[in-house]
């Protein structure tokens, strides 16, 4: 009944298994990858004929983890799962950028693939395994696919590159100073095609030797998947990639020069509308046959590509009048906005981000729920694309695919020079407002970031700038690098090259290539690049801000305390009684850890300190000899008892009222009197001994006991 097809490697501590022909056999291509015992199914399905007039490539990922894969139920009122994560998002992306490339010229047939995470052994990460599994099924499907890729993750600890590190061993990176790097690497068997990175101040060198060793680490499985292929592979799909030579000589011949003109206008705004003019003059001069040939929208690209790219690889100047290393001019401001905590306005050339961080308390943190298990997170990024930074009129709502992406970019830049928890106790959120764009929005998010956030206070490690890199590489070989590359760059070139970091080292790097993939020389050379140019935005940054700015009015102020983890639940009390006592009567709000770490936050410092004392005096032990001030609560025949210590009474015997006899002790004391004692220590049952014959009970300074007798 089936037709089974398995394949199996050592890779790295795991064993690695392709398995197809047992499921999902209608789908044109279906594997499971298992590594370990993490498993994902991915299955691929493509339209046969592509629809009429279609002038893209239709290729939708989705990446879906299950909760039954780590034996969990979902959480919500409906208890399935629900819109797809962020983690789902970043993982659909991840898929998507390396095999996009790798669709034959002119194939537009729509292409579905999705990949389920079956099991996870809460140990290896299952986007690896999808990235391999989707690969897999592409591959065997018969789609015209030029693969296949592979991928893997590489951490970074005591000097040496860890494959494929643990899920633990990658979670919350900033708490973990031995681990310095969490890289994600995919590539064909010849070269690399995307990178994706969390780093902490890594070198350009030392980032450079783990994409070599991800590619190099990546190869066994690149030959798993061909092994899978020749035994299981689909027959391939018949696809001629349309010639549309004569189409675009007559598309050349009707509109280059004025295209060239168009290209040579500097201003974004005036370059689009003269582009678009000289497209509207070349379909005025072509025939009705070659209008509603499918090909033109190819044609006029063709076309303009060949300018631009022309333009650079002979020398001349790009279309902004840069030469390649040159960063656009930089303009940044901080403290715009009066009632935010920190603001900050970040403009390079034509592109914008407006750059807001607001401090919360530990109420504020974002809950993580994962397969892996729900966590908490004291940093937020939010990165906002609308309509209006590219002067168009377009959707306005919910953040899309790229908009989660942007900010977990701009993320995992900042985060790496953010102080510890322990010693800023704030839920931090910026959020970006992206109101100009033309290249590199992600990168003006960083840089406004970091200036943002030293506006409100955060003490930053160290700046944070960030730079977009691109590339244009002929079939001769010849190549350019692009420093702060613009939109049309970025549309018409061969490289996406995103590099962030400090004076000291790359915190965050991302690679998405066009083409089939670069050569290490060529990424060198992009890394020094960006390296200069990093530099110099971050002499520019510092015009602005060259360290935190102190704390807004309108902030909260916070300070924890530690307490003995046994003495939590006398804070809180029965039913949150005690702790609901503390936040009415000081006014405070107070947040208590499970490790004993409690945070108080208002705007008022007494409520802060009201709070303190409060939680103190419950936590807190008295000292033996110690003089404190308390408040009689109950007289009796043999003397009084006294709350000298938060909620904590002692007796004061009647023969240490004073230093003569007395008939009663309301001889000389009434309930509700403040007096001043010494404490002498406990008796064999526990119970406080207190004096006040010792103590001055004017100055509150000691008596010696041979003074007092």
């Amino acid at each position: 009944m089936f037709n089974i097809v398995k394949k199996s490697i050592q890779w790295g501590e795991e064993t690695l298994t392709l398995e197809t022909g047992k499921i999902a056999r209608q789908a044109d291509g279906s594997v499971i990858a298992t590594l370990g015992e993490t498993s994902v199914m991915a299955n691929v399905t493509y339209a046969k004929q592509a629809k009429p007039g279609q002038d893209f490539f239709p290729l939708t990922v989705h990446y879906v983890e299950k909760y039954y894969a780590a034996g969990k139920v979902p959480g919500g009122f409906l208890k399935r799962e629900a819109r797809p994560s962020d983690k789902e998002v970043l993982t659909s992306r991840l898929i998507d950028r390396p095999i996009r490339p790798l669709f034959v010229d002119g194939f537009k047939n729509e292409v579905l693939v999705i990949c389920t995470v079956l099991s996870h052994d809460l140990v290896n990460e299952p986007d690896m395994v999808a990235m391999i599994a989707a690969s897999a099924a592409l591959t065997i499907s018969g789609v015209p696919f030029m693969g296949p890729i592979a991928a893997c993750r590489v951490g970074y600890a005591d000097g040496a590159y860890i494959l494929n590190p643990e899920c633990q061993d990658m979670e919350k990176l900033r708490e973990n100073p031995e681990q310095r790097l969490d890289l994600v690497v995919a590539g064909t068997k010849d070269a690399v095609m995307m990178v994706e990175s969390e780093a902490y101040e890594l070198t350009e060198a030392e980032m450079l030797g783990a994409v070599k060793f991800a590619h190099e680490n990546i190869q066994p499985v690149i030959d798993l998947i061909v092994d899978l292929a020749e035994d299981a592979a689909k027959e391939p799909f018949d696809f001629q990639a349309p010639d549309y030579s004569d189409l675009y000589t007559a598309v050349k011949a009707a509109g280059e020069t004025q295209m060239r003109a168009a290209f040579a206008l500097r201003d974004k705004q005036e370059r689009v509308a003269a582009i678009g003019e000289a497209r509207d003059a070349i379909k005025a001069a072509l025939s009705e046959e070659q209008l509603a040939d499918e090909n033109l929208g190819s044609a006029l690209k063709k076309l303009e590509s060949s300018i631009l790219r022309g333009a650079i690889i002979n020398g001349e100047p790009r279309v902004d009048g840069r030469d390649t290393k040159t960063v656009r001019q930089i303009v940044a401001e901080t403290g715009l906005l009066p009632r935010t905590h920190g603001s900050a306005l970040f403009t390079r050339g034509e592109t914008q981000a407006l750059c807001v961080t607001t401090l919360g308390t530990g109420d504020d943190e974002q809950f993580i729920d994962a397969l892996t298990g729900t966590s908490k997170s004291n940093f937020m990024l939010h990165y906002n694309f609308p309509p209006y930074s590219v002067g168009e009129v377009g959707r306005f709502g919910p953040p899309g695919r790229r908009e989660v992406g942007h900010g977990k970019l701009a993320w995992r830049a900042l985060q790496a020079v953010l102080p510890a928890a322990t010693d800023f106790p704030y839920t931090i959120r910026m959020v970006s407002e992206i109101t100009e764009s033309n290249g590199s929005s992600s990168m003006a998010s960083v840089c406004g970031g970091s200036l943002s956030m030293m506006d409100a206070g955060v003490p930053l490690k160290a700046p944070v700038a960030g730079v977009a890199m691109g590339l244009i590489l002929e079939e001769d070989g010849k190549f350019a690098v692009l420093t702060d590359i613009l939109g049309d760059e970025d549309h018409l070139g061969d490289m996406d090259f995103k590099v962030a970091g400090t004076s000291e080292g790359i915190t965050s790097l991302q690679m998405d290539i066009k083409v089939a993939g670069i050569t290490f020389e060529i990424m060198e050379q992009a890394l020094a690049q960006a390296k200069d140019a990093r530099m110099h935005i971050m002499g520019e940054m510092s015009q602005a801000l060259t360290a935190p700015a102190g704390f807004s009015q309108y902030a909260p102020k916070i300070e924890t305390m530690q307490v003995p983890t046994d003495k939590i639940r006398e804070v809180i009390g029965t039913g949150g009684k005690v702790i609901r006592e503390i936040v009415e009567v000081s006014g405070a709000k107070v947040d208590i850890n499970d490790d004993g770490t409690i945070k108080i936050a208002s705007n008022d410092q007494d409520a802060i300190k009201k709070a303190y004392d409060m939680i103190y005096s419950i936590v807190a032990e008295p000292e033996v000899g110690m003089v404190y001030t308390g408040k009689v609560v109950k007289l009796v025949d043999f003397g009084a008892f006294v709350n000298f210590f938060g909620k904590r009474d002692g007796l004061v015997h009647v023969s240490q009222i004073e230093n003569r006899r007395l008939n009663h002790p309301s001889d000389v004391l009434k309930e509700g009197q403040e007096v001043k004692v010494k404490l002498l220590g406990f008796d064999d049952r526990g119970k406080v001994r207190l004096t006040m014959k010792l103590v001055n009970q004017e100055t509150g300074e000691e008596i010696a006991a041979e003074q007092a007798e």
